[in-house]
């Protein structure tokens, strides 16, 4: 099995967030702050071990998941058509996750900021990129809007992820305009996401019945 340069460019990011893990492990509190509410203000904790090792761990996992699922999937030669977006979708995401980290150990080594106004325009990027990926997704089981009915006819794929792709850009620019007001950051962030699926999953269920009729 070859390594493609985008998962050793992953890899090397997963040993980053690892090598960061362990050096900054003594310098912080027993108790970290692992997750904010739409306010910003933190509400939940982990013990310092959990806190500190439990995105590294998920990485990990995501990493090895990135590494599989491309090479198993029953359609994986429709995959190549697209790999060069997947490719560029991994790499982002390991650095979107490197970033949240980076934002986590900073605010528990005492340095407190707005979390929401930083992490805004990060879902954003993200986004806009998944919105390039969906676009460009060819028909199989593991990437992109996979519904009964995309993964049933070939036209109700693309002119499905046609849509999520307009849809996911849009996210995208709502998701920056959550940088200026902070206080419905979060709802701008999510709130669309979820609409989004719900039209996609609607609209792939109305095209496949109209193509019959």
């Amino acid at each position: 099995m070859s390594i493609r340069k985008s998962e050793i460019i992953t890899g090397l990011i997963v040993v980053t967030i690892f090598v960061l893990a362990l050096n900054i492990f003594p310098q912080l509190p027993d108790k970290i702050a692992t997750h904010w509410n739409p306010q910003g203000q933190v509400d939940s904790y982990m013990a310092k071990t959990w806190g500190v090792f439990f995105l590294p761990t998920i990485s990990v996992i995501l990493w090895l998941l990135f590494l599989i699922i491309p090479r198993i999937d029953p359609k994986k030669e429709n995959i190549q058509k697209f790999r060069k977006y997947f490719d560029g979708f991994i790499i982002l995401l390991f650095l979107f996750l490197l970033f949240i980290y980076l934002l986590t150990i900073f605010w528990n080594l005492g340095y407190h900021f707005n979390m929401i106004r930083f992490m805004a325009p990060a879902v954003g990027i993200l986004f806009y990129y998944v919105g390039i990926l969906v676009s460009n997704a060819q028909p199989n089981w593991s990437i992109g809007i996979r519904t009964p009915w995309t993964l049933s006819d070939k036209v109700v794929w693309q002119k499905t992820h046609h849509l999520g792709g307009i849809l996911f850009r849009i996210c995208s620019i709502l998701s920056f305009i959550g940088i200026l007001w902070t206080k419905i950051a979060f709802f701008l962030v999510i709130g669309p996401v979820i609409a989004s699926a719900i039209i996609c999953v609607i609209y792939s269920y109305w095209l496949y019945k109209k193509l019959r009729i």
